[in-house]
């Protein structure tokens, strides 16, 4: 779990293994950008020192490239510096501070950050453990089309966590959600569909289709 989000942004970047003649050409572009003061490019290298893509390894540039960023407001430089408070990755752990710099992000409609931040409210890391709060951040990154809090928000419903129990809200954001590529929501439907009638998944199917009509950008 400590690297899930830094494998996030690395594959979103096409970034690939220290050694990579690529990963050290782009390395060398990005820190002519950052030194200039380009925010997203500070965040970007601040990712490549803290796991050693394209350069050797750097976990205390990675902190201050990344800090650089964050201080310009960049919103995936504030869930990355959420990610070093959480685990401790050059930077004091501190879960609390990991979760204010999540919200920071978050608050800028980052669905990944949005996602984390639900994830922080449902498990109690960081802050009190609120089921409504955590449904709230996953139904914000969902209606952006983020697979992942599509699949959570599925699973609220599914258990009745912050929400009424409610199998066909359920099977409904499952099918949105493995329309999406959500191979475990797919699994889970097929499962859900055994604890309801035959009309009740026709229903939330064609309501998954009327949702995604509705809003394009639950599909990415």
């Amino acid at each position: 779990m400590k690297t899930t989000l830094a494998i996030l942004f690395a594959l979103s970047l096409g970034m690939s293994a220290v050694g990579d003649e690529q990963a050290k050409k782009q390395f060398d572009s990005l820190k002519v950008l950052a030194e200039r003061g380009d925010a997203r490019a500070q965040c970007n290298l601040g990712l490549m020192y803290t796991h050693g893509i394209g350069v050797a390894k750097n976990i205390k540039e990675g902190v201050k490239w990344t800090r650089s960023a964050v201080l310009k407001g960049d919103h995936m430089a504030q869930a990355i510096f959420g990610g070093m408070h959480q685990y401790g990755r050059g930077v004091p752990e501190d879960k609390k501070e990991a979760v204010r710099w999540y919200r920071k992000a978050a608050e800028q409609g980052y669905d990944k950050a949005q996602t984390i931040l639900g994830n922080s409210y449902k498990n109690g890391h960081g802050v009190p453990k609120d089921n409504k709060e955590a449904v709230k951040w996953y139904r914000k990154a969902a209606e952006q089309g983020y697979v992942a809090a599509q699949h959570n928000l599925g699973f609220m419903y599914a258990t009745g966590n912050g929400v009424p129990k409610d199998f066909m809200s359920a099977y409904t954001w499952w099918c949105i959600a493995a329309a999406n590529g959500g191979a475990d929501s797919l699994k889970n439907n097929d499962l859900l569909a055994k604890r309801m009638t035959f009309e009740q998944t026709a229903k939330a199917a064609e309501l998954a289709r009327k949702m995604v009509k509705k809003n394009p950008k639950l599909l990415k």
